[in-house]
């Protein structure tokens, strides 16, 4: 039974079923492709000869779409466009040779084809961003080939009108912006359209049908639901494609989901209706997968959604409130019973599995750890976050003891818990019985220096060495999307040249076999496309906003095979900034607000003087998280352009 791309479910059949919602066009209602998964046989559907459905190699359920070898056929399906916007039309089709065809047709004539390879496994292919009109007819059309096609669960997502656009000297670093751009666009699901609930490798087709809300795949696209360990690596990616009201529904739904009765640990996963816990991984209250750097990393990720919208809901709604305060006081105070950590508080897993409480995103060891690497860092950034959060919402005591928790928290990891007596090896957990464990962690390793929780110097810097090394020998994670976090580990720690050597790698592997066979793609998996939008946008380019205060900092981390870069229109509050950097050493900024900006333009390392549009002016000195910078502070009025470069 097919369970894809909001299809519906009543009783054991499908009805027809995936939403082609214009892009913001809102309460025009769905635009309905009939049988989208095939379940129904051929209805809604146009066979030629030669063509047909068939049940002995779905993607998902138990029918798809077949065309047989040679020129001239096709499987169709027009539909009338209600209401005007952009759309992105995607399905997951293989071939056994060249030449097939997967094509939107608007009023007859081509609004955007993908001319297939040979690929027997099923891939998932997009003509994205197709504006139509009120009343305009919409064509999908699969086309045959030199051998057979299998066609199977269409999907509309919403397309944009706008968006970042990327321009560089380098062709490979637009290259990957325009595919990640439109790839993590193809999987937004419009909110109101009726959907199954609970679908997951074992039960393929689901418990029900829910309506979904705003959401967008975060996790494996062969269940039917977002992750939040995915979606918190996500947000900014998303937020960057203009997908603030996305972010801003699945963010309330973790908040929302925990309660006292979860001990204050948000649920792992829910469908895309945002209220119904995915019960693959939800038993019950007491059973269900709960992670505790997740609990942390969602309140960073607010903050980090504020910082780029300016949007007060998240200070002033309770539910998200109430989550920074419990996340950052019952939950640590809950769950720090098993190992003594003197003057501070530490959040402890189980050391009993993921349904009891795990202590690190590492899923695939068989430590039973009761403190990580990855929890405590991400500890760290939470008070961090609420400091911040509180500090806006006025609430100066709440905000001062959150920053001593904060500066607490990170002496103690420098001075106590990393250190191993007589040795200088790194601690990056500790087991249940107080074992310290050095060595390679994965995700216990690498999140250590990407939340910043270790103090910039030698040791940092010997360990960033040592997580490349082993990233790169033996210890490499097996899964494309842990690899995705060692860009923003590199950028953090201005190693360009090793950030974007991992860019490069998880956008070479994309058309290589994801470790999970039901995955497909390893460039299918969500988070790939996502995380390479924000590394280009916060990672290269630097970009860091504050909204609600209208300022933005930049910095270049461009390598040296990136002359210059730019990325123009990127959303940050109430418009969009679009800035260059020419090695470097030179930025032009450029506000795309109708109200005036502060520009921080950053520069690392120590400079006398700046050369702000033409006129040289003393760099001011500025330490962020131990390491130097020089800043020109630049007031930009709505609509201007500024420049800034280092002068000497």
């Amino acid at each position: 039974m097919k369970y894809r791309f909001c299809s519906v479910l009543i009783g054991s059949s499908l009805l027809a079923a995936a939403a082609l919602t214009p892009a913001r066009a809102a309460d025009a209602g769905p635009l309905i492709v009939a049988n989208p998964g095939f379940e129904k046989g051929t209805e809604g559907w146009t066979f030629t000869q030669g063509t047909g459905v068939a049940t002995n190699r779905p993607h998902g359920g138990a029918r798809l779409a077949y065309l047989d070898a040679g020129p001239g056929m096709s499987v169709s399906q027009a539909v009338t466009v209600p209401a005007a916007g952009h759309y992105s039309i995607s399905a997951w089709i293989s071939t056994g040779g060249p030449g097939g065809t997967f094509a939107v047709r608007r009023n007859g004539a081509d609004a955007g084809t993908v001319t297939l390879p040979s690929r027997s496994t099923y891939s998932r292919y997009t003509v994205s961003d197709v504006e139509l009109a009120a009343g305009d007819r919409v064509e999908i059309v699969f086309g045959s080939g030199s051998a057979w096609v299998n066609a199977d669960d269409v999907m509309v997502s919403p397309g944009s009108a706008a968006g970042p656009r990327v321009t560089s000297s380098n062709a490979e670093v637009v290259e990957m912006f325009a595919w990640s751009r439109d790839k993590a666009r193809s999987w937004v699901h419009q909110a109101g359209v009726p959907g199954p609930l609970n679908v997951d490798e074992r039960r393929p087709g689901g418990t029900g049908e829910g309506t979904y809300t705003a959401t967008y795949w975060a996790g494996y696209a062969h269940r039917t639901g977002y992750y939040s360990r995915d979606f918190a690596h996500q947000l900014a990616g998303a937020h960057i494609l203009g997908l603030h009201r996305e972010n801003k529904a699945m963010l309330r739904s973790f908040a929302a989901s925990a309660t006292a009765e979860h001990k204050f640990y948000p649920v792992w996963a829910l469908n895309f209706d945002a209220k119904t816990y995915l019960d693959i991984d939800y038993r019950s209250p007491t059973n269900f997968v709960r992670e505790v750097p997740a609990t942390f990393e969602l309140v960073e990720k607010a903050n980090q959604a504020f910082r780029w919208t300016g949007d007060r809901a998240y200070l002033d709604e309770p539910a998200f409130w109430d989550y920074y305060r419990h996340a950052t006081e019952e939950f640590v105070d809950l769950h720090d019973s098993l190992l003594p950590n003197g003057p501070v508080k530490v959040a402890e897993g189980t050391g009993k599995g993921i349904f009891a409480g795990s202590a690190s995103y590492n899923e695939v060891s068989d430590e039973p750890l009761a403190e990580a690497g990855d929890a405590i860092a991400a500890q760290y950034q939470a008070y961090r976050a609420v400091a911040e959060l509180a500090r806006d919402k006025r609430d100066l005591q709440t905000s001062m003891r959150a920053a001593e928790r904060a500066r607490a928290l990170k002496s103690y990891f420098n001075r106590t818990w990393s250190v191993k007596p007589g040795s200088d090896d790194f601690v990056r957990a500790y087991t249940t019985d107080g074992t310290p464990l050095t060595g390679f962690g994965k995700e216990n390793s690498w999140f250590m220096p990407m939340k910043g929780i270790i103090d910039a110097g030698p040791r940092n810097d010997a360990y960033l060495d040592f997580i490349d090394a082993e990233a790169t020998g033996a210890g490499r994670p097996a899964n494309i999307e842990a690899i995705t976090y060692l860009p923003d580990t590199f950028f953090r720690h201005n190693r360009p040249e090793t950030a974007w050597k991992w860019m490069r790698h998880v956008y070479e592997q994309r058309e290589a076999a994801h470790i999970s066979r039901r995955q497909g793609l390893n460039g299918d998996y969500p988070e790939v496309p996502f995380t390479l939008v924000s590394q280009t946008v916060e990672g290269l380019m630097g970009i860091e906003p504050d909204a609600p205060r209208r300022t933005v900092a930049t910095q270049s981390r461009l390598p040296a095979d990136i002359g210059w870069l730019q990325v123009a229109d990127v959303p940050v509050g109430d418009g969009t900034v679009t800035v260059r950097h020419d090695g470097l050493t030179s930025t032009t900024f450029t506000n795309g607000s109708d109200k005036p900006r502060l520009w921080e333009a950053r520069f690392l390392g120590e400079h006398r003087w700046l050369k702000v549009n033409g006129h040289t002016v003393a760099g001011l000195p500025k330490t962020i998280d131990g390491v130097r910078y020089t800043v020109a502070v630049v007031p930009v009025p709505g609509g201007r352009t500024a420049t800034a470069k280092v002068a000497g």
